[in-house]
């Protein structure tokens, strides 16, 4: 099962986890102080002196970076009333407004997460987001936001995960999701490489933060370190679609792009995705209906634009009010200094692009 390849039992990240309240269905890892990544992420570490803010400071390895997490958690009050007990000052403001109102903001601003960056916690430097079990189910499951569903289409550490068997299905059916409509944007033919970059970029088209503030290199960043990582992620997924053709040794892969199979292919895409292609082509005041606009979809030599167009329609809002919404739950010193060093790695994949 590909779930599996997710699993992680590392005792670093264990250890970071006793430092939180225990009441989680699922708790990750991801990002370049998790996997290898290329480029000026994977040379740049970030320290934080007692009472001093983040200074860079040069290092070989993804082992300096500061380390990113998602908790999961079902009952999100009564979470982040232990986690204010025991981390108060990893909370910005908002912290003297109580449990209720930071959930408030959690669940209805943005893509329904809660960060709280640039900490430090066992010695590493942290930031870790807290979400809703059920917001990120229907996440997994119709890409409401495609935004935590988009971290877990890309290789990460799971730490800790419960038997909620409707999160797990969710999980599984979210990289099936990621398959079919990297598929509906690519050839006939391509190579697994190909297909991991077109998956890694779903949750980034149409992400204003790859104008300002990330590398525009990102994507194959993610994806040339980690093919094998892509590879036991997604290989059970491949193998057992009856659409793919999946020479392993090869490592390429063939699939159906005759109007009838990419119409299959779009009927089983996520429901908000579905409606954004509905959207993009459907002319105003003419109301066809998904299936009818998916059939016409089907047909059309520029089937794949019209996907990511769909998508970019997911991304770009949600994108936008997560990060506004960050000004308010991370402070404005840390959202200074934290957009600073995001800028300081564009720029510095800007120069080795450019000498």
């Amino acid at each position: 099962m590909a779930l599996q390849a997710l699993q992680s039992s590392g005792v670093a990240f264990r250890k970071i986890l006793s430092h939180f309240p225990e009441e989680l269905s699922l708790a990750f890892a991801y990002g370049s102080g998790v996997y290898r990544q290329v480029g000026p992420s994977s040379d740049q570490k970030v320290s934080l002196a007692p009472g001093q803010a983040p200074r860079r400071e040069s290092a070989s390895s993804h082992e300096n970076a500061m380390l990113d997490f998602v908790f999961t958690v079902d009952d999100p009050v009564a979470w982040h009333s232990k986690n204010l007990k025991k981390n108060w000052n990893h909370y910005s403001f908002l912290k003297v407004l109580g449990p209720k109102i930071i959930t408030t903001v959690q669940n209805n601003y943005g893509a329904g997460v809660y960060y709280n960056p640039l900490i430090m916690c066992d010695g590493r430097l942290i930031k870790y987001g807290v979400i809703s079990t059920s917001i990120l189910i229907e996440d997994l499951l119709n890409w409401n936001n495609l935004y935590i569903a988009g971290r877990l289409q890309k290789p990460v550490k799971i730490i800790a995960m419960n038997e909620n068997v409707a999160l797990r299905s969710a999980l599984d059916k979210n990289l099936k999701s990621a398959v079919t409509t990297a598929f509906l944007m690519l050839p006939e033919s391509f190579s697994e490489e190909d297909l991991f970059i077109e998956i890694a970029g779903l949750s980034y088209s149409g992400d204003f933060r790859m104008v300002v503030g990330e590398d525009k290199t990102k994507v194959l960043n993610i994806v040339k370190p980690n093919i094998a990582h892509f590879r036991e992620l997604y290989g059970s997924i491949l193998q057992e679609n009856p659409q793919v053709v999946y020479k392993i040794q090869q490592g390429r892969l063939e699939i159906d792009k005759s109007p009838e199979g990419q119409f299959t292919q779009l009927m089983t895409l996520p429901k908000t995705l579905q409606q954004q292609i509905n959207h993009v082509m459907d002319p105003p005041g003419k109301n066809r209906d998904v299936e009818e606009t998916l059939l016409q979809v089907a047909h059309d030599p520029d089937c794949g634009e019209v996907v990511r167009q769909g998508l970019s329609a997911i991304v770009r809002p949600s994108s936008m009010k997560q990060s506004t919404k960050g000004i308010f739950t991370a402070g404005m010193k840390k959202t200074v200094v934290y957009s600073s060093l995001k800028l300081h790695k564009m720029w510095k994949g800007w120069l080795r692009k450019t000498s």
